[in-house]
């Protein structure tokens, strides 16, 4: 019998830093130690009532409980064609240029499997959400990581690796407001993009699974540039808008081209969310938005905690515009310890996790991700539990 080290797409994938952190993290809760876990992206409020209880009541019918549609119920599609219009001004076609997705990451994935070839190549922000370049990696793609602390870094090399690649890139790809650095853009970056990806007759495939998760100005879509949607892919989730993670619940939207591709790689591979979910996402889309509003003011809530609190016990975090993440360098005194050293020791000596940065990227070196996902007294115990780990270090 093979090993798993003799599978080729296996062995494309580097061992998951995350997943050190997670074994020291279990280890240290089965010691009894009460770990503060800044360290997983998951939305820690409840679904408001509406959605659940249009989730309950669809459930309850015996005929829902049957196969849904790969692509989306069409009144699930044409209610995220109402939240684009609404949001964003855009036009969208529920029938040729949206479909539903299993969260935005399977979407990815399964859009990287659609539009791929081995040897593809794929331009990609590093630091990055994994699924963003290791989508194509395992479809067999060639990705070229471009340093993106922020979005005006991005932009200046896009231009220069794409004219220098062998082959051609097949697509770049975007992610704003980003994860893990929390960054954000105008519409005028868009515009750029979208330039430079007619210039060198790339895909553009945006990820706003942010977009209603931002503390200053609503961030835009790609698809408001004029012509976007000729290139353009925009995928995102309703798991952090609504507190909806564990209902795997995304869309992408955009280029007829690509949606079609997607839709005909999902019709092999899935059947759909379950239908009674679809029907609770159209209540969240269509429904009440306050509770989006609320959704929205706690995480400034906490952002603004976390800043001032961390920032007193002496750990500077830079304020994050939009996202539910903070984006950290490491203390003073523990640059050199690299961030990955950095998170196992604040574990074992202050209880806290937190994300390392090299697990997003070569370029998140130097920085920790902070998610949050812990209310306001968590918060504050984390930073008396800093204070004195950062003197006893002193």
């Amino acid at each position: 019998m093979r090993s798993d080290s003799e599978f080729y797409r296996i062995q494309r994938l580097p061992p998951y830093v995350f997943e050190t952190v997670n074994q020291l993290k279990a280890k240290l809760r089965t010691e009894g130690a009460d770990i503060i876990d800044f360290g997983f992206g998951n939305p820690d409020m409840e679904t408001p009532k509406h959605i659940i209880d249009k989730l309950v009541e669809t459930a309850r019918k015996p005929r829902t409980n049957r196969y849904s549609s790969s692509k989306g119920i069409p009144g699930l599609r044409a209610s995220y064609g109402r939240y684009y219009k609404r949001r964003f001004d855009v036009e969208l076609d529920p029938e040729t240029e949206i479909i539903a997705t299993l969260g935005s990451k399977e979407g990815f994935a399964n859009l990287a499997q659609a539009i791929s070839a081995p040897g593809d190549v794929i331009l990609a922000p590093n630091p990055s959400y994994p699924i963003h370049p290791f989508g194509f990696i395992i479809a067999g793609g060639t990705v070229r990581h471009i340093k993106a602390l922020n979005p005006e870094q991005y932009l200046q090399s896009i231009d220069a690796i794409a004219q220098n690649a062998i082959p051609k890139p097949l697509a770049v790809i975007t992610c704003f407001p980003a994860n893990p650095t929390a960054e954000t853009c105008d519409l005028n970056f868009y515009r750029e993009v979208v330039k430079l990806a007619r210039k060198h007759e790339m895909y553009v495939l945006s990820d706003l699974a942010y977009s209603e998760i931002y503390f200053e100005d609503p961030p835009p879509s790609i698809l408001q540039v004029d012509g976007a949607k000729d290139i353009c892919v925009e995928l995102s989730t309703l798991s952090k808008t609504y507190a909806m993670a564990g209902w795997r619940m995304g869309f992408a939207v955009g280029s007829p081209k690509l949606i079609g591709a997607l839709t005909r790689m999902k019709s092999y591979l899935d059947y759909g969310a379950y239908t009674p979910i679809q029907v609770a996402a159209c209540a969240a889309l269509d429904g009440p938005q306050d509770c989006v509003d609320e959704i929205r003011q706690t995480y400034k809530t906490r952002r603004d905690v976390l800043v001032d609190t961390f920032g007193r016990a002496g750990w500077e975090i830079p304020l994050p515009k939009a996202s539910m993440f903070a984006w950290a360098p490491l203390p003073p005194g523990f640059t050199e310890m690299g961030s990955l050293a950095f998170a196992e020791t604040l574990m074992r000596e202050a209880h806290i996790a937190v994300a390392p940065g090299v697990g997003f990227g070569e370029y998140g070196e130097g920085f920790v991700r902070i998610a949050l996902v812990e209310n306001e007294q968590r918060i504050r115990q984390a930073a008396r539990n800093i204070g004195q780990f950062l003197a006893a270090r002193s």
